[in-house]
């Protein structure tokens, strides 16, 4: 991992066509301006995190399913 400082209108490059721009700044707080070409995704973390939690809960496990099946058997003979 590499760690900076960058100071507001200060940039870094990745690559040859990305550029992250330092917009403004608060004690706890950073403004990023991201030049990227299109198909370079640029997603928050936080988002991708709750896009894996969400997926998790809606994928049954296969105990579950297996319970839910002999249940629904037993009712309908």
């Amino acid at each position: 991992m590499l760690i900076l400082q960058r100071k507001k209108n200060e940039s870094l490059v990745i690559g040859d066509n990305i550029t992250i721009t330092i917009v403004d700044s608060g004690s706890d707080w950073v403004k990023l301006a991201i030049d990227a070409p299109k198909d370079i995704p640029i997603v928050r973390t936080e988002l991708l995190e709750a896009a894996s939690t969400n997926k998790e809960a809606s994928t049954p496990d296969k105990t579950s399913v297996m319970l839910l099946k002999q249940l629904l058997e037993q009712k309908n003979p």
